[in-house]
């Protein structure tokens, strides 16, 4: 059974366009920047938002197709974890967990056991009486991922599901939340504006950009051919657009690149921050590419320094606090970039 969607919703001036594919037991990503239609393509999931146009069929069931079906949320077998959970605060964790199969019809006595055998799986059997107030951020998370998935629901959404812990939480809870969903048999919507996330927990990554997909792909094969500025800066590379010549790439912006592998036509060309180097003086020996730079930013990147380099081309290059006491780098300060050809890689735009 597989979740087939054309989502067409038009909302104002936004428009949303895209198609989507999820296996049974398949994980999918929507990743995109503020107002890319993610969150109103999970809406359209759920049925809190109807199509303008399209289809959303999983199996043999048609969830929505105007304009003359249109199944609304509480009929559908959807479970939602949302970002902030939405706990009901005057009910403890087991009557949280009951609450779905209580709005299904259940009996009280067979939707405690139920919920209580899920309170188990997700580790929080001792919490069970618990208000959520009482609850840590990570075992309300858990809390909200039993409730969506004691319902044995076709479909499950996770709208960013760790954004509201802590770093040191978020670690814990993201490896609990992947055992999770491998275990799940049906077809779950990660959206996440957290790259890391959607690399451990999803099989596959849907990108969107102004209502349409731009990539979708693996996590490895979107990690190493980014097809937009947006994901090149998602998965931390330099990518450029230019036209091939052999192994020489004049650059869309200006300015050309010396690659490793040659072509003909149409490329993107793609480099790590780390492998550019820095250089006071016009650099000699085997870097292919050198141009001058000026440093137009420095803030702290993780464990590493990031500069904002402008020059033809502007580039982001990673050094180490050890780099930037001994060059005296400072914003305005002139350098040469440095980057070896076989540290690129040039695939078709």
């Amino acid at each position: 059974m597989t979740l087939e969607a054309e989502l067409r919703v038009t909302r104002g001036q936004f428009e949303l366009d895209i198609q989507l594919s999820v296996a049974a037991g398949e994980v999918v990503a929507l990743l995109g920047p503020n107002g890319a239609g993610k969150t109103t393509a999970l809406r359209t999931l759920a049925g809190l938002t109807p199509l303008t146009g399209g289809t959303l069929r999983i199996g043999e069931k048609t969830w929505d197709a105007p304009p003359k079906v249109f199944v609304p949320a509480e009929q559908r077998e959807v479970g939602v974890v949302f970002q902030d959970y939405l706990l009901f605060g005057h009910l403890s964790a087991l009557d949280n967990v009951a609450f779905g199969l209580r709005a299904r019809g259940q009996r009280r006595t067979a939707a405690r056991a139920r919920a209580s055998e899920w309170l188990d799986r997700v580790g929080l059997a001792e919490h069970a009486q618990a208000k959520p107030r009482a609850l840590s951020g990570g075992q309300a998370q858990r809390v909200a991922l039993a409730r969506a998935l004691a319902t044995d629901p076709a479909l499950l959404l996770l709208d960013e599901p760790l954004a509201a812990l802590d770093a040191s939480t978020r670690l814990r809870v993201r490896s609990d939340l992947a055992h999770h969903l491998a275990d799940y048999p049906g077809h779950t919507v990660l959206v996440t504006h957290d790259p890391l996330d959607a690399m451990v927990l999803a099989d596959r990554l849907v990108i969107l950009e102004n209502g349409v997909v731009v990539q979708e792909g693996s996590p490895s094969e979107v990690a190493h051919r980014p097809r937009s500025d947006y994901v090149a800066n998602l998965v931390g590379l330099n990518l450029y657009r230019g036209t091939a010549h052999g192994t020489t790439v004049e650059l869309d912006t200006g300015g050309t690149l010396t690659a490793a592998e040659p072509g003909e036509g149409p490329v993107h060309i793609a480099f790590s921050p780390t492998a550019v180097s820095l250089h006071p003086d016009h650099p000699t020996g085997s870097p292919r590419n050198t141009w001058p730079v000026t440093i137009a930013g420095i803030e702290q990147h993780a464990h590493t320094i990031r500069l904002r380099l402008d020059g033809t081309p502007p580039v982001l290059a990673d050094v180490t606090p050890a780099t930037v006491a001994d060059l005296r780098l400072r914003p305005g300060l002139r350098l040469w970039a440095a980057v070896k050809a076989t540290e690129t890689h040039t695939y078709p735009a």
